[in-house]
Parts: C-alpha cells; sequence; structure tokens
C-alpha cells in the first residue's frame, strides 16, 4: 500500500518523487522495538530544527507507542514534499500547506490534519548588516531565499511589498537552493540571508548576526502543517490518528523538557557542536515556534492565506473547513 513500508526495507532509503526530479535521503530515529507498529512513509521539506517536535517524537518512542513507525526523508522543498504525498510515495508530508489549497483550487485532492510549526521561523542573518527594525531598511540590500513558493521566499516578499519596496528595484532577492541561503551571503552573494535554525545557530558562530525576526513581525503564522490524501483519511483514519497522537505528545515535551530538546538536536546534526544546537533550541521556543498544539489554528491559518492570496499564490476560494481536518488533532489535544 502507497506510504506504508515493510520492515525489512532500510531506514535510509531514497523515494521517487512524482512530478519532481529530486532523491530524497531518510532520516530519523533508532527504531523502537514493539508489537503490532506499522511502518509509514513520511516526507519533510528539508531537515531543520523547525521540526524540532517530529524528532521528540521519534527519539521518546511517541510514534511507536501509538502504533506506527516513521521512515523520515528529506524532499528538499515544499512543492516536492506535496508531490510525494499526491505520488504516494509517501503517506503524510510537512511543509508549507499552502501546497494543499493550490491543489484543491485545480480540482486536486489534499487535507491539512495538523501543526507543525506555529510562527514563520526565519531569521534574517548577515555579518555586515545592522538590526533592521523597518522592514523599509532593506532597500539597497540583497537578500538570498528559497526559490519561490517556498515560505521563506514567500513571507519576505509580503513584507517587502507592504513596506512599499519594489524587488528587482529596490531590493534584490537571490533564490538559491533550500538550506544553502546563510552559505550564499557567507560568500559574499549577498548581504543577507532569509534562513532557518540551525542553520541561523550555526552562521552565528562564525560570526553573523540575527538582524531580523519574521515570527515577531508576522506573529501567529501556520507555516508548517501536517499534508494528506482524502484518501488515507478514509481509508487509514488510524494511522492518522497515531501520527497525531505522537506529535501531540511530542510537543508537549518540547516546551517542558527543553534539555531532552537539546539532546535530541544534538542528535539530529552530529556535524554542530552542542553550542549551536542549543542555541538553536533557546531562540525557537523564546518565540514560540514549534507548535504547542497539533490541533490547526484558525488564526494561524487565515494569516498564511491572507499572505497567499496576496502573493496570488492562491485565489482564496477554499475555506478553512474544506482544507483543514482537525478531527484527529482534537482529539490527541483532548487525550
Amino acid at each position: 500500500m502507497a506510504g506504508l513500508l515493510p520492515k525489512s526495507l532500510s531506514r535510509r532509503q531514497s523515494f521517487q518523487l512524482v512530478g519532481a526530479a529530486a532523491a530524497v535521503t531518510a532520516l530519523g530515529a533508532p527504531r523502537i522495538a514493539r508489537a503490532a507498529v506499522t511502518d509509514v512513509a513520511f516526507i519533510e521539506a528539508v531537515h531543520n530544527l523547525g521540526y524540532i517536535d517530529l524528532y521528540v517524537g521519534q527519539h521518546a518512542g511517541y510514534f511507536e507507542q501509538a502504533g506506527i513507525h516513521l521512515n523520515v526523508s528529506a524532499a528538499g522543498g515544499d512543492a516536492q514534499t506535496f508531490a510525494a504525498v499526491l505520488g504516494q510515495s509517501a503517506l503524510f508530508g510537512i511543509g508549507d500547506p499552502t501546497m494543499v489549497p493550490i491543489s484543491v483550487e485545480k480540482g486536486g485532492p489534499g487535507k491539512v490534519v495538523g501543526s507543525v510549526v506555529q510562527r514563520a521561523f526565519y531569521f534574517g542573518v548577515s555579518k555586515t548588516v545592522k538590526p533592521i527594525t523597518d522592514v523599509r531598511q532593506f532597500k539597497g540590500l540583497r537578500i538570498t531565499t528559497s526559490p519561490e513558493p517556498n515560505t521563506n521566499y514567500s513571507v519576505t516578499k509580503r513584507l517587502l511589498n507592504q513596506a512599499g519596496l519594489v524587488i528587482g528595484r529596490d531590493v534584490q532577492i537571490i533564490q538559491v537552493s533550500p538550506g544553502t541561503e546563510i552559505g550564499a551571503m557567507l560568500a559574499g552573494q549577498a548581504d543577507v540571508a532569509i534562513a532557518y535554525q540551525p542553520s541561523v545557530a550555526e552562521a552565528e558562530s562564525q560570526g553573523a548576526k540575527i538582524i531580523f525576526d519574521f515570527s515577531s513581525a508576522i506573529g501567529p503564522f501556520c507555516n508548517t502543517g501536517i499534508m494528506v490524501l482524502n484518501e488515507t483519511i478514509k481509508s487509514k483514519p488510524e494511522i492518522v490518528q497515531a501520527l497525531c497522537n505522537g506529535f501531540q505528545k511530542a510537543m508537549h515535551r518540547t516546551y517542558s523538557d527543553p534539555a531532552y530538546a537539546k539532546m535530541v538536536a544534538r542528535k539530529e546534526f552530529p556535524q554542530l557542536s552542542a553550542a549551536v544546537t542549543d542555541s538553536a533550541i533557546d531562540s525557537e521556543l523564546k518565540v514560540r515556534v514549534p507548535s504547542e498544539s497539533v490541533v490547526v489554528d484558525r488564526a494561524q491559518w487565515e494569516n498564511l492565506m491572507a499572505m497567499q492570496i496576496y502573493l496570488k499564490n492562491i485565489k482564496g476560494t477554499t475555506t478553512f473547513d474544506q482544507i483543514v481536518d482537525n478531527s484527529f488533532a482534537n482529539k490527541a489535544a483532548a487525550a
């Protein structure tokens, strides 16, 4: 069955993404032996600490306790993530949930069944630019982001436009591969990188500074959601419920036990120093980036939709209830 994997498969494997020419590499925590555990193919947009709740859930065994084992892969972007869900090489995907209303507006499938990141978890980072307190201060600067329609490009474009800045005239946006924004800035291709953790903390360890905080500028915002096909909800409701249950437990653990979250972060990013990953977790929890509940908040969702309508990425013809199914998340939160 699509998205359900036999236990004999390696946890480090590649999925051919339908509609996206990208191979993805599996990541995840060590297997916890439990009876009646179903392996599930799960794809994340980019391996990063904004998704700390996912990694806490894996390492703590919360998904296995709920009856599923996640074989997690990184797609390399939001569009590639949803392409894997549409192509059924992954049962679930987490990334910019705007991909679902884009699909539905075109007559395609898709539902959002949970929240993973509740604020725009991006930071403007630079070695040469002073802290920016007014978006208009970006005028004259070169900025690196992931390619459109990835979320850090979208939030950057909207803030610049709302400040009256014309992209290409007043400010330059240089689109680079997700995860390479800071490297491009450090190499002199741009003045500011719009990036996420732990890359931001790693850049700080190399002398860069956070000059702008998108989470504070934008406020509550459904940055990352759990995306799934309608058919999966109908045919595998117990799997959807298990996933939401695992995420809810992980979210509580992340905020109630930051030391554990930091330990998990070190294991997920062993190439980085403990100081870097610890700083990244502290930074995220300070501004409440990871979701505190798997339930998709309507206000956070509407903030995301307003941005995407403004950017003309969607028409805005879908409703919250048409796209979001909170029934599983509500049960998980109430448990």
